[in-house]
């Protein structure tokens, strides 16, 4: 008994001064709370001693602990290179940002580099907290420093990368993608945000790429095969398209959009019972389904139910008047039934808050596209048709025997 109090009195007060040296060396008053703990401790123990008691368990521990378990694990972590300062700072910063107090939590976080300009997490947690702020360009600064004291933090590649695409600087985003997928080809966000960033500057046959590249590390992600569909749309390879889209829909369900896409690319290939399954479909959603229905119109009229025709083109006028007036006043083919059309004196657009816009550019862009090229394609006969799925054919094999080579390439 008396042993273990002798030694535990020598090992204590060693820390204590060594610690309260460091106080006064490093001019820094955090280390005050650690050491009127460790006081505590010590106090435990001359109780102890001085009044010849023996101490129940609870305090035996708690003396232990403040004493010397804690004293020595703060001299850990720094020899790992975290200062008590930082320790303190962090924490606190972590409880300002949860409280949505970013003042306090930069003046913590701005501390810390005060004293360790190569703090990796302070620079992190401080873009974090500029991004929240929506200082972008402050928040790339932090982000940088921070990737240049970790080269393999690649989230925060991919942050910066973000955060140049939301200020416009597409070129400097898609090279920062690119060598991050170059690293790190696995990173899923990545692939995305650089295929649309390729796509946004209609570099089509480069969004491909980066697409089946990325389907190489996950079969099973709807945005990717959907996003593909986009691509191979704007190329023309309605084949491929369609192969996309399916997938697409068959991982999600409420995809409604490609769905739409697989009805308009079943129109061009004059498909008309896949495409009038597919277009009923996408009358659930609320966004497509004036589209949905006029295009079911004209659907009935080519097979020559006239008023079947007549149901859906008043539907679609319901849903949308402005958007659908117009396009049946353009296309002749709803002349023979014109008569029939209730085309109301005012033309109004539906309620915006009632309908969600989703769709994004890429989206309406290829929607825009794929009904242009339905109409170009409605009076080609069969044998046209068919010759334009072997050219989408040939083309889908070459690509992938181009893509094939390539990958071995890379190997």
């Amino acid at each position: 008994m008396l042993v273990e109090q002798i030694i535990f009195t020598f090992i204590s007060f060693a820390i204590f001064v060594f610690m309260f040296f460091r106080m006064i060396k490093d001019n820094d008053t955090t280390y005050v709370a650690i050491l009127v703990l460790e006081a505590f401790g010590i106090a435990l123990n001359f109780v102890e001693v001085l009044f010849d008691i023996k101490l129940n368990m609870l305090f035996l521990i708690l003396k232990y602990i403040l004493a010397i378990l804690l004293p020595i694990l703060i001299m850990i972590l720094e020899k790992k290179g975290m200062s008590l300062l930082e320790i303190w700072n962090l924490q606190k910063a972590k409880i300002a940002i949860s409280l949505g107090d970013n003042k306090k939590a930069k003046q913590a976080l701005l501390k810390i580099l005060d004293k360790n300009s190569n703090s990796y997490k302070a620079h992190l947690m401080l873009a974090q907290v500029y991004e929240n702020e929506g200082g972008m360009r402050k928040a790339i600064d932090e982000y940088v420093q921070a990737i240049d004291l970790n080269k393999k933090d690649y989230d925060s590649y991919y942050k910066v990368a973000k955060l140049l695409n939301g200020l416009d600087k597409k070129e400097e985003a898609s090279q920062m993608l690119f060598n991050l997928l170059s690293k790190k080809p696995e990173m899923l966000d990545a692939s995305v945000l650089l295929g649309e960033i390729l796509i946004e500057n209609e570099m089509y046959k480069e969004a491909v790429n980066v697409y089946q590249d990325a389907l190489r590390y996950d079969q099973v992600n709807y945005d990717l095969y959907y996003n593909l569909g986009i691509a191979y749309t704007m190329l023309n390879d309605f084949q491929n398209a369609k192969t996309c889209y399916e997938k697409a829909a068959e991982i999600n369900s409420l995809l409604y959009n490609a769905k739409y896409s697989l009805a308009e690319i079943a129109l061009i290939y004059k498909d008309l019972e896949e495409a009038e399954k597919r277009f009923l479909e996408s009358i659930e959603d609320e966004e497509l389904s004036a589209d949905s229905y006029y295009e079911l119109a004209k659907i009935y009229l080519i097979k020559g139910d006239k008023e079947t025709a007549i149901k859906y083109i008043n539907t679609a006028i319901d849903s949308n008047s402005k958007k659908i007036v117009p396009k049946v006043k353009k296309d002749p083919i709803f002349i023979p039934i014109m008569a029939k059309i209730s085309i109301p004196f005012n033309l109004e657009e539906p309620n915006l808050e009632e309908v969600e816009k989703r769709l994004e550019e890429k989206e309406v862009k290829a929607k825009e596209h794929l009904e242009e090229m339905s109409e170009l394609t409605r009076n080609l006969s069969y044998n046209d048709i068919n010759l334009l799925k072997r050219n989408s054919a040939q083309e889908g094999k070459s690509k992938k025997q181009e893509l094939d080579k390539d990958e071995k390439e890379r190997e």
